[in-house]
């Protein structure tokens, strides 16, 4: 039994790990192995309950809620506010194979707004906007009213429209 649950996980593992990573590198605002750290040890929390895990609705919701709580609990640590980050996020962006079209500059300059924002406000904008989660998703994950959300969203969104300018966000009317 043990094996059939090994064999499980690694296959979810190796499915949806390039997922984790992406959301976790918006979550880390391009800061490449803080991302891959928080995504071991996302996986293995999922490991350790994989049995809770598999029988979610959608093992992938289950993940990326895994992955939003160790990134929160990860900002709260005091080693973490002191650390500085090591690479540079336009240096990580240009050591990834990039996708035709893909604008580097676009991609640093919105990596970097998204550094400026505190964790929880950082963690909303890529649940409502880089998975399209709805409000009430969105304060279930993150275990927070619906108006937290909403407010956390457009305290976020007006301080990245400061930072990037308006033509690259949601209008102000779909936050």
């Amino acid at each position: 039994m043990a094996t059939d649950r090994s064999i499980d996980f690694v296959d979810f593992a190796r499915a949806h790990r390039a997922d984790l990573v992406r959301t976790a590198a918006l979550l880390c605002a391009g800061d490449e192995a803080w991302a891959e750290d928080l995504v071991q040890t996302t996986l293995t929390k999922l490991y350790l309950s994989w049995s809770r895990a598999s029988r979610a609705d959608s093992r992938l919701a289950y993940a990326r809620k895994t992955l939003t709580h160790a990134f929160i609990d990860e900002t709260k640590r005091a080693y973490r506010r002191r650390e500085a980050a090591a690479a540079d996020p336009a240096q990580s962006a240009g050591s990834e194979p990039t996708a035709a079209g893909v604008d580097l500059g676009l991609r640093e300059l919105i990596l970097t707004a998204l550094a400026e924002l505190g964790p929880r406000q950082r963690a909303v904008v890529v649940l409502r906007h880089w998975h399209d989660l709805d409000v009430t998703e969105t304060a279930r994950i993150l275990k927070c009213s619906v108006g937290t959300v909403k407010s956390q969203n457009a305290r976020a969104l007006a301080r990245l429209r400061e930072l990037v300018g308006p033509q690259f966000l949601v209008p102000e009317g779909a936050s």
